[in-house]
């Protein structure tokens, strides 16, 4: 097994030795120790460094993926394409760098990669118990520095460290006692179960348990109904109650008798069963048959820069990941290359270039890998019109049947089609010559080129990037115009020019402080802009760090390209009805969203190399909406302790809107002296939470999942009285 190098694709695992998975993913010349080392090392249960036969073992609970073929940038640029069959890459989460491999031959690297989806795909499946589970055991894994599977008081104390809790010396030393039965220094066997169950106890499930286990101390069918019906809200049946027992209750005495007991009630609860988002939610549940601009589209702004807008790299890595994080929308900023080659890079800045061929191959290949709806292509073209003809070429020959090159059906269409009839297919954005009905009309038009306004590909600089001096025309090449149908750019020049005389196909652009203006000052001409027109919105320019907007403004305002938008548009916003506006007195309320955060588990250490440093943890309830609908109210902070805090605070918010509404919990590490360190969060729709106690996930800043980590709340949506 080769590990490539030569393009530093992989210089944080510099040293890993891979072996050849067999069964389990373990070699066959390996000793009975290595294969129990490298079988935790494949299920997540050692992290980088710490290791003792693998000294720089990574956890596969960092991959993202794992990729067949010469589809990194390192792998194109260092191996044959005749080594095809052999390579695959890991792809890690985050920023992490990409770990590219060349096996001996085709079986062998096909044998690592099913090995690898298999592992990955077990560790998604797991349950929240064992996750919970699997990264507590991690841990004192790894405070049993001397691997004898059993744990002293020393190590005790590094492993309550590693799992956040910060306690004084008299208390770990009393539960190190009570544990320790057989008084002989350490705990090992039966005293290190006793004292996991001490420490992943949580009284407030014994709280909620015995308010309805009233059945000789468990639930009954009936009990478990009550539960259902009064706290969850569910329109539940005993027969659905049942089907809970038989699914979650792991004692048979107990599933003999038709009874929950605690530990099946707790499963049940930290389920997915359970979680805030409805599970109907989670896969397409709306209609999809309207026109596409009455939808939002996720969408990434710079997709090809992996980290700051100044000086970063650029990499088809931005686009493999932005599609595969379902953006329905991706930029590509293109320029004059060397040797004739069109290359994408952020224009007047120190990023490094990528070929434009190679990001449209990224994106042919991972466009519909979690969605089948439409991926549109965002041309920022700043290019001559040899280059442009290339680039023409390379969309065409590449996205090949998939590209949408003339309007659907037979005759002038007068809206967008929907996305069910999109499906699988790209639109290009971009400048274009032909209103739609001259290009319908006379497809034979023999016109090589045209000049156009510059405006839309001098935005970026408008923010304050210095630029050369801006030309008011540019050349457009008629083949990179003719790929352009449902998505012409054109420049905004007021809402009463785009009524009068843009077709619906004309779109424009708004940078985020003019859209951020119109949704502000008017608010209802920019919704009736947008029954029938797109609308696509972008960070500033000076945004260097690559953060965000607030898109739900531009959202309020039917704008339908921007940051990662809730599910769907609700119906007032298409059909161009006015908002509530506070500024315009109270509007009727319509619910209420009453929440308690009762608790967290196993919150993440933010500074990993320093084993002191315990998190204080706090948690933000802010509701987003219309105006009238923003909200913010937060928890006190709990001091040292990550693992298994306790609030138990209680929040009401008044809401106008709640189609438009969005629920944030937002979990920070309270600082005294600077900002608040962001732990997790987790976003959705207001109209996607369920009723009563629900486990919450927890997203890093980067949209992963962390595994083990999150809240629990109880909430209830209610009527306006």
């Amino acid at each position: 097994m080769e590990a490539n190098g030569s393009g530093g694709t992989h210089s944080e695992l510099d040293g890993a030795r891979i072996y050849n998975p067999v069964a389990l993913g373990v070699h066959q010349r390996t000793s009975p120790q290595q294969a129990y080392r490298l079988e935790a090392c494949c299920n997540g249960n050692l992290s980088q460094s710490e290791s003792p036969i693998f000294p720089h073992a990574v956890s596969v609970d960092d991959i993202d993926s794992v990729r067949n073929g010469r589809q990194s940038e390192g792998l194109n640029k260092h191996t044959d394409p005749g080594d095809e069959e052999r390579c695959f890459s890991i792809v890690f989460k985050g920023r992490k760098k990409v770990l590219d491999l060349m096996a001996s031959d085709r079986d062998e690297a096909d044998q690592w990669v099913k090995s690898f989806e298999k592992v990955l795909n077990n560790l998604r499946n797991l349950s929240r118990q064992q996750k919970s589970e699997h990264w507590i055991i991690d841990c004192m894994r790894r405070a049993d520095k001397n691997a004898d599977n059993k744990m002293n008081l020393k190590e005790l104390k590094r492993f309550l460290r590693h799992v956040n809790i910060e306690v004084d010396d008299a208390y770990a030393e009393e539960l190190f006692r009570k544990c320790d039965r057989s008084e002989s220094g350490y705990l090992e066997d039966s005293e290190i179960e006793t004292f996991y169950e001490l420490l992943t106890h949580r009284e407030e499930i014994d709280v909620i348990y015995g308010n309805y286990a009233r059945t000789e101390g468990q639930m009954s069918v009936r009990d478990l109904l009550d539960f259902l019906l009064n706290e969850q809200r569910e329109s539940a049946t005993a027969s659905d109650a049942l089907g809970l027992m038989e699914k979650y209750e792991m004692d048979k005495t107990a599933k003999q008798n038709k009874r929950m007991s605690k530990d099946g009630f707790q499963m049940y609860l930290q389920h997915e069963d359970c979680s805030i988002l409805n599970p109907a939610h989670k896969s397409v549940y709306q209609d999809m048959t309207q026109p596409l601009n009455h939808y939002y589209i996720s969408s990434s702004h710079n997709t090809y820069l992996t980290h700051d807008q100044l000086k970063g790299p650029s990499s088809t890595e931005g686009y493999i990941r932005a599609l595969m994080k379902n953006c329905r929308c991706v930029e590509l900023d293109s320029w004059d290359g060397p040797n004739g080659e069109p290359v994408i890079y952020h224009g007047y800045t120190l990023t490094s270039k990528i070929l434009f061929r190679d990001a449209i191959r990224a994106i042919k290949d991972y466009a519909f890998r979690t969605s089948d709806y439409p991926v549109i292509l965002s041309l920022e073209n700043h290019c001559s019109l040899e280059q442009q003809k290339l680039m023409a070429h390379y969309i065409i020959s590449i996205l090949g049947d998939a590209l949408v090159t003339e309007p659907l059906g037979d005759f002038l269409p007068a809206a967008f089609p929907s996305p069910e009839e999109l499906k699988g297919k790209f639109l290009i954005k971009g400048k274009c010559l032909n209103k739609l009905s001259a290009a319908f009309n006379d497809r034979n038009n023999t016109i090589s080129e045209g000049t156009v306004s510059e405006e839309d590909e001098a935005a970026e600089q408008e923010d304050g990037q210095k630029s050369p001096q801006k030309k008011s025309k540019i050349r457009l090449a008629r083949e990179l115009s003719d790929v352009v149908v449902y998505c012409k750019s054109v420049h905004f020049n007021g809402f009463e020019h785009a009524r009068d005389k843009l077709d619906f196909n004309e779109m424009s652009s708004f940078k985020e402080s003019k859209a951020f203006n119109l949704a502000e000052s008017a608010s209802g001409a920019f919704t009736r802009h947008n029954v029938d027109k797109l609308s696509r919105t972008y960070p500033a320019g000076s945004r260097t760090d690559s953060s965000n907007y607030n898109p739900v403004p531009m959202w309020n305002a039917g704008c339908q390209i921007g940051a990662p938008p809730p599910l769907g548009r609700p119906p007032a916003s298409r059909r161009g009805a006015q908002l509530p506006d506070a500024r315009q007195g109270d509007p009727p309320c319509h619910g209420r969203v009453v929440k308690r955060v009762i608790s967290a588990q196993q919150l993440p250490k933010l500074n990993v190399d320093k084993q002191k440093s315990i998190v204080d943890p706090l948690v933000r309830v802010e509701v987003y909406g219309v105006r009238a609908d923003n909200a913010s109210k937060e928890t006190h902070r709990i001091d040292n302790n990550g693992f298994n805090p306790t609030w138990n605070e209680h929040f009401e918010f008044d809401v106008h809107v709640p189609e438009l509404a969005i629920l944030r919990l937002v979990v920070e590490d309270y600082d005294a002296t600077s900002a608040n360190d962001l732990i997790g969060q987790y976003c959705l729709p207001l109209t996607c939470v369920q009723n009563g106690y629900r486990h919450v996930p927890l997203l890093n800043k980067n949209g992963d999942l962390i595994s083990a980590a999150g809240l629990f709340v109880h909430v209830m949506l209610l009527d306006a009285e």
